[in-house]
């Protein structure tokens, strides 16, 4: 049986909340908010753009049965942010994606929390689940068109090596 992973977010009310991405998976209940970054579960994997693990397929049993959770912060804030992380969790970086936030738009990794969760379950082969949680911003679904080659080929990657060589064929 497939189960699809949790969605858990720590917000830290750094971003316009009329814009936050974060508080509208948690209003649309899309995710569980978690009020302190150390009740995010022990086990679940936690996307963080500066870990040094990728997230690759082999990461979905364990998303499926923890869950995946997202600090959300403001990018000016990050590097901080997440140099003082807790070490609950098993924290993943995402590959090279294109953002489709008006923020942000076509810059290299930088994701919204919303397209942080969306790639890392479509990469973990819950597209289905990837579109329903962009449905919540008109703007949204446009990630999956702008990504949808390397989406398709990071979907497919045996290990972090693997997802490396498919990153360069993409973002030389």
């Amino acid at each position: 049986m497939v189960t699809s992973p949790r969605l858990y977010v720590y917000t830290m009310g750094q971003d316009d909340p009329k814009k936050c991405s974060a508080n509208r998976l948690i209003r649309f209940g899309l995710a569980i908010p978690i009020d302190r970054r150390n009740r995010i579960p022990r086990e679940a994997l936690i996307l963080d753009p500066y870990a040094d693990s990728m997230l690759t397929p082999r990461d979905r049993e364990q998303a499926e049965r923890a869950g995946m959770a997202v600090i959300d912060c403001s990018w000016k804030n990050a590097e901080t942010v997440f140099s003082s992380a807790s070490s609950r969790g098993n924290s993943r970086r995402l590959p090279v994606l294109l953002a489709a936030n008006a923020v942000n738009y076509a810059r290299r990794s930088m994701l919204s929390s919303l397209e942080a969760l969306a790639a890392a379950l479509f990469i973990l082969g819950h597209e289905q689940e990837a579109e329903v949680i962009l449905r919540i911003f008109k703007w949204a679904p446009h990630f999956l068109v702008l990504n949808k080659e390397p989406l398709i080929s990071y979907s497919q990657a045996n290990d972090e090596t693997d997802m490396a060589a498919r990153i360069r064929e993409f973002f030389p």
